[in-house]
């Protein structure tokens, strides 16, 4: 429930440093803001790169520049730099560096989570995967007309982006009107998905989540495996304001007050043999109390 609220940088809550920059944040309940200072001579391939280990930023910026001058530099080739006063929005896939001799200072709304942090593994890297899912949408738009979809798309994706950060996920893909993200824990996954599910009501849409633990590869940001088709199963199962997790995913679920209920096994296309569903809820507004159900 949005509410009035102030925190001073003065006083940030996390600090984090790594080579020729720092990053300071403070959290609003489900919004985390980051004031990201880069020294001259900062640049991502050589200061946050040895860090996470991928072959570019993964991560999405959205913010504003106070000071100083950012060369960016896509994966794609396409370039851009960032000056004082500019509002921008860096996609993943990208390496960039401080221009001339000034301080880069610049307020960010999407990666301060989860920016210079290092990952596990990425060789194999066992994660949660949430596939996230509009319902009803092809009604909506008829219902609506495709001016307001739009408008309610693009709110639709702040809320759900909003929550991936918040739950320190990281978003690989997204679908005509869902989200593909990871997470280091099931318990975050699913707490995002939940969290997706009330912000999409307050916009007025309903969303189907599906969560399912397995390993990863990634390659160029994206993650591959057997693990992300079984996510995808999944979501298609569940329906309107639903949570839907694979048995892999519930097992890690234990004591963290989850009200878990059997959804049914099912063969799923391209999986061999039948699967365990489960559906995960809580089990009231407001408090977390754990139900463990067996199959």
């Amino acid at each position: 429930m949005p509410r009035l609220q102030r925190k001073s940088f003065d006083q940030p809550e996390t600090v984090r440093k790594f080579g020729h920059g720092r990053i300071e944040s403070v959290s609003l309940d489900e919004s985390e803001i980051g004031r990201l200072t880069f020294d001259p001579g900062w640049r991502w391939s050589n200061d946050v790169r040895p860090i996470v280990g991928t072959d570019s930023c993964l991560n999405r910026h959205v913010g504003v520049c106070l000071e100083g001058t950012m060369h960016v530099q896509l994966d794609d080739g396409t370039t851009m730099d960032i000056k004082p006063r500019d509002a921008y929005e860096i996609p993943p896939g990208h390496d960039a560096w401080v221009v001339g001799d000034d301080v880069f200072v610049t307020y960010e709304w999407t990666s301060a989570r989860v920016f210079a942090r290092p990952p596990d593994d990425d060789d194999g890297l066992v994660v949660t995967l949430l596939f996230s899912d509009i319902v009803g949408s092809t009604a909506t738009i008829e219902r609506i007309g495709d001016k307001a979809w739009r408008d309610l798309l693009l709110a639709h994706n702040a809320a759900m982006r909003e929550q991936i950060a918040h739950h320190r996920g990281r978003e690989f893909d997204t679908s005509g009107d869902g989200f593909m993200a990871m997470f280091d824990g099931a318990v975050r996954a699913v707490r995002c998905g939940l969290g997706m599910i009330r912000a999409a009501s307050r916009l007025g849409l309903q969303v189907r989540v599906g969560c399912h633990t397995g390993e990863v590869v990634l390659v160029s940001g994206y993650a591959h495996g057997v693990a992300v088709h079984t996510a995808a199963r999944v979501v298609a199962l569940a329906a309107a304001d639903q949570v839907y997790v694979s048995s892999t995913t519930r097992d890690l679920l234990g004591g963290s007050g989850f009200n878990i209920e059997p959804a049914g096994s099912f063969e799923l296309k391209g999986l061999s043999g039948p699967r365990e569903v489960f559906r995960v809820g809580l089990s009231s507004p407001g408090r977390l109390r754990y139900k463990h159900t067996t199959s």
